[in-house]
């Protein structure tokens, strides 16, 4: 008779973190939907969670080290493929220094705990500074604003969803995108809660998403002003007066005075003509948002990749200060997550703070922020001579030939490398190019806790999933790769076994606990610690986590909280535990030198006189600018393999309004072609009213129609990709991040 189980996990695809339901039969996925116990998702399931199956299964997959042999990619044994590594990582190093190794980490490396556990061992074996992520054409500009305002990149503020009234969104779209640095099952439920309750939801974006289609109000917003509009609204909100802000936070922030007077030349009539929304409107928004009995302001990808994102990213949490909106029930809100963050770690109230530019790229000088610099920069890094310049990549779960700006000059720089490492499950665009590819297990494979997406949940919630596939006989799991590597680089050799790092990283995290005076291990035992958490028999991540729990803000405290969490409370719990809804945090959740919240940091105060030139910019109707957009069935570059997420009519088209096709005699064209400084594309003509006049909006991810890649569903609909045209030099100066949205572009007619 057939052994069938139901087996219960969190979707690891996007960051709503979903309950899944799992039938399992004879070690064979046959069926998967939501698990309606789950504590946070409560049955809810969006199409890409139940494609686990099809990704566990997909012919493409790898499940073998593959070698480049005379350009050609040929499956290899993992011994044969460490040997290739060591000799020519080793070859790199000897030649030109750790200094000429580079890394890039992928967006998948978020969802996923080997990675967020075993990256940062990697990055330091390798012990070079030219780090690198997805980042920095993402949500960078969010983290170094929290982290100026608050202390902590970790302290991201998040709309208290279940409880508002009044939400504000810009740049976001969770209808398709299930939210964004706000971990929220299910959160088109969530906002049309709210306006069953009478709640008002209104979107800010070029584009009528679909989330916009859902709100009580649409404001057609131009694009890269997003913080010219904010701007206005903390000057209305300023000049009504700040009772609110005062009576809430007034023995919590500093700066305010000071901001008041930065924020004068932005009223709602100076930026009215540059934003396209009239200044009565941007009033009423302002006064709307102080007049709630509570409201949150909600800024995503769409203000965080322009040319202001950590100016745009800080007024976000400017005007929900000064609506009084910030750290109150139904406001924006700090999570306290359960296996602990920077905001949970160090004296309650007060910290070293946060700063940038700690070290500069060593070609256009960009300033370092979170450890890293510009993915943008890459290509200049590798393609300019001299000491420092990069020479061998290891990238691990990222797409950057498609996911980063100037595409064609990235490739053609990743040509000339000496050596490349791969860490990744498909030949895809970016693994292409390495010499030796490492194929991590697939999602079903490994165990999962969300340890960096809980950060931003709307609740205080904890989700342990055990893997629900064994691994096969001669796979190693991803945090066994990574571990192998880290000892490779830094010179342990092929035969080291994993259980060395293994041990070292166990020991650095209980290190850093017991020397914390406010952690519940503080003054303890370290090797007494790791042998207690050794008893379980568990290795990699998952020791690394129980420690976590059992150190974190509900954990027992090995002993100190006897009814605290461990992980064996909580692999118990297959469907979560919810330790509750947010509450207030402040002033304990601050890390600033002050132990106040920074309303004016000398960076954003300066950069105020960046932004005040975009109101003396002519508005140019006749300009086209391009922007980006998601979908509910796509995951940035890596998702486009399946066919049942993929089927169907054409996604990959260049939206055009019709007042602009008609302008251009374009209207009735199949395919139109966009061009840019760096570069052009040919894309399928979508006319439609969605789009305000003067955008353009082509989708981001595809372009799968490189030659030497084994995606043969992405392959057949591959799609143009939208990277092609956006500028690297094009950046946010701040953190660093590419700009995505709003690139001048024009649109022709293909003869």
């Amino acid at each position: 008779m057939a052994s069938e189980k139901i087996a219960f996990r969190t979707c690891p695809l996007c960051e709503a973190g979903c309950g899944l339901a799992i039938t399992v039969k004879d070690d064979q996925v046959t069926h998967i939907r939501g698990d309606m116990q789950d504590v946070f998702s409560k049955g809810f399931i969006c199409p890409k969670g139940s494609t686990l199956k099809q990704l566990h299964y997909d012919p493409d997959r790898l499940l073998t080290p593959m070698i480049k042999r005379d350009g050609v990619h040929v499956q290899a044994t993992w011994h044969e493929a460490w040997r290739a590594i060591e000799a020519g990582l080793n070859r790199v190093i000897e030649n030109f220094g750790r200094e000429s190794i580079g890394t890039y980490l992928g967006n998948p490396g978020a969802h996923n705990l080997s990675s967020m556990t075993f990256n940062r061992v990697l990055l330091q074996a390798i012990g070079s500074r030219q780090r690198f992520s997805a980042s920095t054409v993402d949500q960078i500009p969010k983290q170094v604003s929290s982290g100026l305002m608050f202390g902590s990149p970790s302290s991201v503020p998040v709309p208290d969803l279940d409880r508002t009234q009044y939400l504000l969104i810009l740049g976001a779209n969770p209808y398709e995108s299930n939210g964004s640095l706000c971990t929220a099952p299910d959160f088109p439920g969530r906002i049309e809660a709210m306006q069953a309750r009478g709640g008002k939801l209104v979107v800010v974006d070029p584009r009528k998403s679909r989330t916009a289609e859902q709100a009580d109000e649409w404001l057609a917003i131009r694009p890269g002003t997003d913080a010219l509009l904010l701007a206005a609204i903390a000057n209305t909100l300023a000049s009504d007066g700040l009772q609110l802000a005062k009576q809430r936070l007034g023995n919590h922030i500093n700066g305010l005075d000071q901001l008041v007077v930065a924020l004068a030349p932005f009223s709602a009539s100076a930026v009215a003509a540059s934003t396209g929304i009239d200044e009565q409107t941007i009033l009423r928004i302002a006064r709307e948002l102080r007049d709630a009995s509570c409201a949150a302001v909600y800024g995503r990808i769409g203000t965080c990749t322009t040319a202001f994102g950590t100016t745009t990213s800080w007024l976000v949490d400017v005007v929900n200060v000064f609506s009084g909106n910030l750290d109150r029930v139904g406001g924006a809100m700090f999570p306290l997550p359960v296996a602990g963050s920077g905001n949970t770690h160090g004296e309650p109230g007060k910290g070293k703070g946060f700063r940038i530019g700690r070290g500069h790229s060593r070609v256009s000088k960009h300033p370092e922020a979170l450890g890293e610099y510009p993915a943008a920069a890459m290509a200049e890094e590798i393609e300019t001579p001299g000491a420092g310049q990069i020479r061998a990549m290891v990238v691990v779960g990222g797409n950057p030939i498609l996911s980063t700006p100037n595409s064609q000059r990235l490739a053609k720089s990743f040509a000339e490398l000496d050596f490349m490492v791969s860490v990744d499950m498909y030949l895809n665009e970016t693994s292409k190019f390495a010499d030796v590819i490492l194929p991590p297990p697939s999602q079903l494979q490994r165990s999962h806790y969300d340890l960096a997406l809980l950060t931003f949940a709307v609740r205080n919630v904890a989700n342990y999933s055990e893997p629900v596939l064994p691994l096969g006989t001669d796979d190693l799991d991803e945090w066994q790769i990574l571990a192998k590597l880290s000892a490779i680089v830094s010179g342990l050799g092929t035969e080291t076994e994993v259980s060395v790092v293994d041990d070292l990283a166990i020991a650095g995290v209980v290190q850093s606990a017991v020397q914390d005076s406010s952690s519940n291990v503080y003054g303890r035992d370290v090797q007494q610690l790791i042998d207690e958490l050794s008893k379980s028999g568990r290795r990699g991540p998952d020791r690394i986590l129980d420690f976590l729990l059992r150190s974190g803000p509900f954990g027992d405290g090995f002993g100190a909280v006897p009814d605290g969490l461990t992980l064996d409370k909580l692999i118990a719990a297959p469907h979560g535990i919810d330790f509750g809804a947010l509450e207030p945090r402040l002033p304990e959740v601050l890390r600033t030198p002050s132990g106040k919240v920074e309303l004016a940091p000398p960076q954003l105060i300066e950069d105020l006189s960046r932004l005040s030139l975009l109101l003396l910019a002519q508005v140019d109707d006749s300009q086209l600018t391009l922007v980006g957009r998601r979908h509910l069935r796509s995951n940035n570059s890596w998702m486009h393999n399946i066919e049942v997420l993929v089927k169907g009519k054409d996604r990959c088209t260049l939206q055009i309004h019709p007042d602009d096709a008609s302008r251009l005699g374009v209207v009735g064209e199949s395919k139109v072609r966009v061009t840019s400084r760096v570069g052009s594309v040919d894309a399928p003509l979508e006319v439609t009213d969605s789009v305000r006049v003067g955008v353009v909006s082509l989708p981001h991810g595809w372009g799968h129609s490189m030659a030497g890649t084994n995606t043969r569903v992405a392959a057949s609909r591959a799609g143009v990709n939208s990277n092609i045209l956006t500028d690297e030099r094009e950046l946010d100066p701040l953190s660093g991040n590419s700009v995505l949205n709003g690139i001048p572009v024009s649109v022709t007619r293909i003869s």
